[in-house]
């Protein structure tokens, strides 16, 4: 192999074909692609290849619109707004949320769309393979199952039910199978029944059913809701700059923290 090829073969890559005066996204011409798909048929083709079809488009955009914000009670956004006052550009202020979304806040999509897939392997009756797939889960993670109630939204989270309505929608029209759908509500139903009351899905555990009925892998699911959380993050950052404010910390300076430590 020579040098040159060597070089080339450092980084390689089926997502963009690129040289001076042309570029292609898997396999489709920059210029074909502008203005004749949508912003999520473009994520489609950058993180699957292929491009979806309008309605898998619509219902992967109707899961991005509904994660893009949550407020500044939120850890990532609060964060954001923090950074925005410490003289820092948007890039960063949206670096500081994105860096925040974990497991526990934000990212529990990705562990959500694992229980889901892992439900859907067994080899059991959908009751049988949900108890058991929740008791692998606990096994694992402990008993808070990501994707199922919230901090603030009780008893329902006003995001997953107009989500899972229209995967129902889609489903009718075979667009997707419905499966996952099916899945997820039995899974919130069977959490409600162990403890003894209903909990709500939240939007970790709607997303998840979409992203599952489309067929995105688990870790996609953290990826995708981070980008759609970015578009709060940007929208929180700019506000806090036009607001202005200076070193802003997560509480009113005029408030301090409690100390427990040793006396004086």
């Amino acid at each position: 192999m020579s040098d040159a090829d060597t070089i080339r073969q450092w980084w390689r890559t089926s997502i963009i074909d690129m040289e001076p005066g042309r570029i292609a996204f898997r396999g489709h011409a920059v210029e074909d692609l502008i203005g004749n798909v949508s912003f999520p048929q473009m994520i489609w083709l950058m993180t699957r290849g292929g491009l979806p079809s309008a309605q898998e488009a619509a219902l992967l955009e109707a899961a991005l619109v509904a994660g893009v914000d949550h407020g500044p009670q939120a850890p990532s956004i609060a964060a954001a707004r923090m950074a925005a006052t410490c003289g820092v550009g948007l890039n960063n202020v949206m670096a500081t949320a994105v860096n925040m979304l974990g497991d526990v806040h934000g990212g529990a999509g990705e562990q959500c769309a694992e229980l889901y897939y892992d439900i859907a392997a067994r080899d059991a009756p959908l009751e049988q393979a949900v108890q058991d797939g929740l008791a692998a889960w606990r096994s694992k993670y402990g008993k808070i199952v990501s994707g199922f109630g919230h901090r603030f939204h009780k008893p329902v989270d006003p995001r997953a039910p107009r989500l899972m309505a229209l995967v129902r929608g889609a489903a009718s029209a075979g667009t997707v199978s419905g499966r996952f759908a099916e899945i997820g509500e039995a899974v919130q139903q069977e959490i409600g029944q162990q403890r003894g009351t209903p909990i709500a899905m939240n939007i970790d555990g709607a997303t998840a059913v979409i992203f599952c009925e489309l067929g995105f892998p688990p870790p996609l699911a953290r990826g995708l809701f981070c980008l759609s959380r970015s578009v709060g993050a940007l929208a929180h950052g700019w506000e806090q700059m036009q607001q202005g404010g200076r070193n802003k910390g997560p509480m009113p300076s005029a408030f301090l923290p409690h100390y427990e430590g040793d006396p004086e």
